[in-house]
């Protein structure tokens, strides 16, 4: 657990003289607009006395003298006020806030305002001239390539400030913006991240800046759990507003830059939030792109885990497995609300009928299941692979999506089990003859819900007339919203998809300790991106790797307790090695922390459900990092193994091969529920001692909520001491 401080410090903004003058809000608000050449850039601009004072009461303002031009932003309630410096020898915007800088655009070649063309890099370099006109500041400037400039228009408001530009003349087929990493400190946002140690599935640095984080297909129609928003440690937000396929860099190889890139030549779009703290930063965001509607998971379903079967059998499935390991579930007393048949419990994919070889009697296994007292649900696709008996009536008929370069075709694309046509659900019929065979699924097999597996859309196909890539991210969602996901959700994302309310699933995880590590810091990413209802991967991971060891298994439950939601696979009453194909047995110990820590996460489930309440009224985050609850306590920017359930729990289980770990406290009264003590922060705890039966949480005693988590969590049966 590295502890380092937010990590703000970074040159100053260059402090305003007596020798600027003032462009007033009054003047603005009149309509009165500033021109500069190249020239003049240095020129005193006649402005008097008493509309200097106007301005510097009301509202944005601009000063300029020979090195740069200043957009200031009083404050005002609720915002803190900035400034932002446009460097005129070479085009760099920095953002400051009480005079302290707290994000800046790259230097140097690499430069701040970048875009691709001619198969070259290129830059924006001297300004050549600005104007201030009715709220918009517009700058043009050179280039780096011979006869094209950039025009970028800064338009502030009270604590964002949009960021627009374009470059004039020459064929750009990439647009982006670069920042210096260390100015901003410490980096989140992004989502799931593609990493050269194996992100998503066994790596996703926290903060983002301690990794080395690429992704060249970061986009709507992306796999992976990403939206294109970013904020940091110092209080600033970026939203770049794209449907494109971006390029994402974030200290990638080590280069101490973030890279936010888009492709396409048009215009590059993005807003700069800048707040007092990160929380305000994130409200920020959920205002632009939305809150939860509502949650899509029920009430039980925040209360006993799902049990799917992907990481229990893997596509090595059958009827008397499936109903196996139900029974021993059931028998050993590990809760559950739903059985779940994951992938290869059809004939074919896409076929939508069940392969009567290994399920020669779908609807009896479904009726056992039921009178064990679980739910039922299968796992279903829109990929309709090429050897299915469905494919060539769903071409023949126009259901599936059509070919980029070829529109008299469906598209073909390849996944984890074959080639595969899309069902396309901008096409109305499509999705009715879709939707009519789920209906068909449920009424003869007496299924409860499903798992919506893979993507909605693949950048090979061409979207409908009418519809932009992003459209069937929305698309899916609606389709998915008329049925019961069971806890597992669905993995849809960008800009808008926080609407939904959908639980939302990791992608596949390892099996051992680093991707325990993984699912707990790609949980704060996702979360804090505004997608509240998060979970694990499968506890115990599922990624083909061989089966989790006792301590691990034992561990990642633990941890998915203090979390909103548990999504189990791997049975504690035994399972199977994907790599042997022999079964793995795991003792009575095993099974009894197993149920211990589902049944504390039941305790628990009154006080997850009022949060749930509460995120569907704000959008907040229930799983956050410390600093969003103790933004003044340096420590909690980085700490990546602890967090916030609501504003009561803090949690911080073994996340390691130890028995031991070192736990930081923040400001304020903790109850100890292991110990029944009352710890004041901050605070560090070192070798805080973890045996297998101990999972480290504390309970903010002056939060909403807390009388609530220690009744769910309390081990000792000793109340915290008043006062």
């Amino acid at each position: 657990m590295a502890l380092h401080g937010p990590g703000f410090g970074v040159p100053a903004l260059l402090n305003l003289t007596r020798r600027h003058r003032v462009l007033s809000w009054h003047d603005r608000m009149a309509g009165i607009g500033l021109a500069l050449t190249a020239p003049a850039l240095g020129a005193i601009v006649a402005v008097s006395p008493a509309q200097a004072d106007i301005g510097s009461a009301g509202g944005p303002r601009v000063t300029h003298n020979s090195h740069s031009v200043t957009v200031t932003v009083p404050a005002s309630s609720g915002a803190p006020g900035y400034s932002v410096d446009i460097a005129t020898a070479s085009l760099t915007v920095t953002t400051a806030r009480g005079g302290r800088t707290v994000l800046a655009t790259a230097g140097g070649a690499t430069g701040g305002l970048r875009f691709h063309a001619g198969g070259a890099w290129q830059r924006a370099t001297k300004v050549t001239g600005w104007t201030w006109k009715k709220g918009v500041l517009r700058l043009h400037a050179a280039t780096t390539q011979n006869g094209v400039t950039a025009e970028a228009l800064l338009t502030p408001k009270a604590d964002r400030y949009s960021l627009s530009w374009s470059v004039k003349g020459g064929s750009p087929d990439q647009l982006g913006l670069a920042y210096d990493l260390k100015s901003g400190g410490h980096w989140y946002g992004h989502g799931e991240t593609a990493t050269p140690q194996g992100g998503p599935g066994v790596d996703q640095p926290w903060p983002l800046e301690t990794g080395h984080v690429h992704d060249n297909a970061f986009g709507p129609a992306s796999y992976e759990m990403v939206d294109p928003f970013w904020y940091t440690s110092s209080a600033t937000g970026l939203l770049v507003d794209t449907g494109e396929v971006m390029d994402v860099a974030i200290n990638d190889g080590g280069d101490g830059l973030g890279r936010f890139t888009v492709d396409s030549g048009g215009t590059y779009n993005a807003t700069v939030f800048v707040e007092a703290n990160p929380r305000d930063v994130y409200r920020d965001h959920t205002g632009v792109v939305g809150k939860p509607a509502k949650s899509d998971a029920t009430y039980e379903q925040y209360t006993k885990p799902l049990w799917n079967s992907w990481a229990q059998f893997y596509t090595k499935v059958d009827q008397n497995k499936i109903l196996d390991w139900a029974q021993k579930l059931h028998d050993n007393r590990i809760p559950g609300h739903t059985i779940q048949l994951d992938d290869k419990w059809e004939s074919n994919y896409g076929n939508l009928t069940f392969d009567p070889k290994t399920f020669p009697d779908a609807r009896a296994m479904s009726d056992k299941i039921h009178a064990m007292g679980y739910d039922f649900g299968i796992w279903v696709t829109l990929w309709i692979n090429l050897d299915s008996t469905n494919y060539q009536y769903a071409a023949d008929h126009g259901y599936l999506l059509k070919d980029k370069t070829d529109g008299t075709k469906p598209c073909k694309v390849t996944w984890w089990n074959g080639t595969a046509g899309i069902v396309d659900l901008a096409n109305p019929d499509a999705k009715a003859w879709y939707v009519a065979n789920l209906k068909k699924l449920m009424s003869t097999y007496r299924v409860d819900g499903f798992k919506f597996d893979t993507r909605f859309f693949d950048d090979s196909c061409a979207p409908d007339k009418g519809y932009k890539r992003a459209d069937y991210q929305r698309l899916g969602a609606e389709l998915a919203d008329g049925f019961d996901l069971q806890g597992a959700g669905i993995r849809t994302h960008w800009s808008g998809s926080q609407k939904t309310g959908f639980v939302i699933r990791q992608i596949d995880k390892g099996t051992g300790w680093n991707s325990l590590a993984a699912s707990v810091t790609q949980n704060l990413a996702i979360s804090t991106i505004g997608y509240p209802f998060v979970e694990t991967d499968m506890i115990g991971g599922s990624g083909g790797q061989p089966a989790p060891k006792k301590d691990v298994l034992i561990r990642w439950a633990q941890s998915a307790a203090l979390m909103p939601l548990m999504y189990s696979s791997a049975s504690p009453a035994g399972t199977n090695d994907v790599k042997t194909g022999k079964p793995v047995s795991y003792d009575q110990e095993t099974i009894d922390r197993y149920r211990d820590a589902v049944q504390a996460h039941g305790r628990l489930a009154p006080y997850i459900w009022e949060q749930v309440k509460h995120s569907v009224a704000t959008g907040d985050p229930i799983m956050r990092p410390l600093f969003f609850d103790f933004p003044k306590d340096a420590p909690a920017y980085t700490v990546n193994d602890e967090w916030m359930l609501g504003p009561a729990v803090l949690a911080a289980p073994q996340l390691t091969s130890g028995t031991a770990r070192d736990v930081f406290l923040p400001s304020g009264k903790w109850f100890d529920v292991n110990h029944g003590t009352v710890i004041r922060g901050p605070k560090t705890l070192r070798g805080y001692r973890t045996p297998l039966d101990v999972t480290p949480a504390f309970v903010d005693l002056k939060a909403p909520g807390a009388a609530a988590a220690i009744r769910a969590l309390n081990r000792t049966g000793t109340a915290p001491a008043a006062g």
